[in-house]
């Protein structure tokens, strides 16, 4: 086993919103509901930011590890486009509440949703050029969608949440196949954030941008691994996610150009080897910059890997980066995640009616890059802060002169 993900964890919230009720109230052409595929979404709390999201979901992997094995962990990097500062890392915050090492690189990432590949293959370079043979490092992908965008189509697919990676030789979750990538890039202003709470999405060019690096960042990986086929390659297929319906199409279109692939063929190919990945984003929403590896989670619980399988990855982000990659999953992989209970997290997240979910979404702001000063008490939310009480979980205290301070429930 090489270099890659030797663990990984979702944060995926403690509530949620229904799709089609919002969509339903919302007064929203309920035609597009069924391409987006999804049921549920997660929303963060007004106490709740990109730190929170990162630090909740590194917390059992870090748990996990032994005092020595800890002090192995050589950089910490988070992937975001939900900083609240720009200059500070949301890393150096991170760092410190997981009580981690002082030798330690700390950096933020951003490229929109392709931020979390980014940062997962900056760490497996550092941690492959270490001398130590035990060298570990820490990706983040995480991301608060804030104010979310009311009123508007996409409200419903804005999910909040993050995902951990711990990195090291001898990979037990993901072995990476260094080198084997293709990347596609160019500019394009697709979806942007201009400024606090401010999302800009032309959904149309979005979708277009999407399905045009697809093809071609395949095509970079076909040309730079020879005879590789779309479907004989990779046991199973992982997609970027910003709905679920969004990665059918880009399946079809990859099917369809590289195999002449009928509807009949492409769906079928989508329940054997996609549909697995997308079960946990049909329940928690994009995620942004964890959103392929929220997918790559749903993988490894709901897909079949009796011994080790090859499996493919697309990375995709606004602006726009993309890349498709590879790499080996182990079977061990199924039982470590297992073990950190995604199901139980996803099932008990308390349910906001409409009324409840406006007026968390009206108090977003407080959160914001660019806030000065603000307290945060749980007890104002009545019985959704007590989601967080006794829970250990991590949530913002206060906001003073931009510094943010943090306190565990």
């Amino acid at each position: 086993m090489g270099v890659g993900i030797r663990a990984l964890h979702p944060y995926v919230g403690r509530t949620c919103v229904d799709i089609r009720t919002l969509y339903e109230t919302r007064g929203h052409d309920m035609s597009r509901f069924g391409n987006l595929m999804m049921r549920r979404k997660s929303v963060n709390l007004p106490f709740e930011d990109a730190v929170t999201n990162a630090v909740n979901a590194a917390l059992p992997l870090v748990r996990g590890l032994t005092p020595a094995e800890r002090d192995r962990i050589e950089a910490v990097v988070v992937a975001t486009e939900s900083g609240v500062d720009l200059g500070k890392s949301i890393s150096t915050y991170v760092h410190h509440y997981l009580e981690l090492g002082p030798r330690c690189r700390s950096f933020e990432v951003k490229q929109a949703c392709y931020g979390g590949t980014a940062a997962l293959h900056s760490a497996v370079g550092m941690v492959h050029a270490s001398p130590f043979d035990d060298a570990l490092a820490l990706v983040i992908a995480a991301d608060a969608a804030g104010v979310p965008a009311l009123g508007e189509q996409w409200e419903g697919a804005e999910g909040a949440g993050a995902v951990a990676m711990l990195i090291g030789r001898d990979a037990t979750t993901l072995d990476i196949d260094l080198g084997a990538s293709g990347c596609h890039t160019f500019e394009v202003m697709d979806t942007f954030r201009p400024g606090p709470g401010i999302d800009v999405v032309n959904q149309d060019i979005s979708m277009l941008a999407y399905l045009e690096c697809v093809q071609q960042a395949f095509g970079a990986y076909r040309d730079r691994v020879d005879g590789t086929d779309v479907v004989d390659s990779f046991a199973y297929l992982g997609f970027h996610t910003p709905f679920v319906g969004m990665v059918r199409g880009a399946h079809r279109r990859l099917l369809r150009q590289q195999r002449n692939s009928d509807q009949q063929e492409v769906d079928a190919d989508y329940e054997r080897r996609v549909s697995q990945s997308q079960v946990y984003g049909a329940e928690v929403g994009n995620i942004f910059s964890a959103s392929l590896y929220l997918a790559l989670c749903s993988l490894i619980r709901h897909g079949s890997f009796p011994e080790p399988r090859r499996i493919g990855l697309f990375s995709y982000g606004s602006g726009c980066a993309s890349e498709f990659f590879s790499g080996v999953v182990h079977p061990r992989a199924v039982d470590d995640l297992a073990a950190l209970g995604v199901e139980e997290a996803l099932a008990t997240r308390r349910p906001l009616t409409i009324a409840e979910y406006d007026l968390v979404a009206a108090a977003g702001d407080r959160a914001q890059f660019g806030v000065r000063d603000a307290h945060f008490d749980l007890d104002e939310h009545g019985d959704l802060g007590k989601e967080f009480t006794g829970r250990g979980l991590l949530v913002l205290d206060r906001i003073e002169g931009y510094h943010r301070t943090y306190r565990w429930t």
